[in-house]
């Protein structure tokens, strides 16, 4: 198994998401309900990160493997779930919503992965729809976790108050990320139907 600084920040992403559910867990004696929020919106951002500098350090550092390639997906599948799975037991997020995230990210895996047994991979890359649901879930996410205000004016030391409801844009962008999760499975099902009904056809 290969290791360099790209994997190990994919292995630091992985050893984040525990973090993530363990602090809800915490009593109010250690940490408040407030802090419990912001610490989790903090460490899901912290993961979030290492998510683009493992891929940046990989091609600037010419540390491409078939090992890491495999990783950083799983990594990001996990984080996501579990992230998924806390708003939900928190009830910041409808659990339909959750499924249609989690089972689309499994359908399309499996896809990949039969795609690429057969050798047609390329007809199901990751394309821009694909990547604009990723930044609306990875945006949504962190705001959920945060669920309260964001006074803007007092962070940029302005006398007057700018709030910000976070909940209130998270839940809006989760559910634009939920659309577009379904919206990018069916097109990469069109992209693979050819291959599907070629091979399920019966003579």
């Amino acid at each position: 198994m290969p290791f360099n600084l790209p994997i190990f920040l994919t292995w630091l992403r992985i050893v984040l998401i525990p973090l993530i559910v363990g602090v809800f867990y915490l009593p109010d004696t250690v940490l408040s309900v407030s802090l419990q929020n912001s610490v989790a919106c903090a460490i899901f951002v912290l993961a979030a990160l290492t998510d683009w500098f493992d891929g940046y350090l990989a091609r600037r550092l010419n540390q491409t493997s078939a090992f890491g390639a495999f990783l950083d997906p799983v990594a990001d599948k996990l984080m996501v779930t579990a992230s998924l799975l806390v708003l939900v037991h928190l009830a910041r997020l409808d659990a339909a919503i959750a499924l249609v995230i989690v089972g689309r990210e499994i359908t399309i895996s499996a896809l990949r992965e039969w795609m690429a047994q057969i050798g047609a991979s390329k007809s199901v890359a990751v394309n821009s729809l694909g990547k604009i649901k990723t930044v609306c879930q990875m945006v949504a996410i962190p705001m959920l976790l945060f669920w309260g205000q964001l006074d803007v004016g007092a962070f940029f030391g302005s006398p007057g108050h700018l709030l910000i409801n976070i909940r209130v844009l998270g839940g809006w962008l989760i559910y634009l990320a939920a659309f577009l999760t379904i919206w990018s499975m069916l097109y990469y099902m069109k992209l693979a139907w050819p291959q599907i009904r070629e091979r399920t056809r019966i003579v």
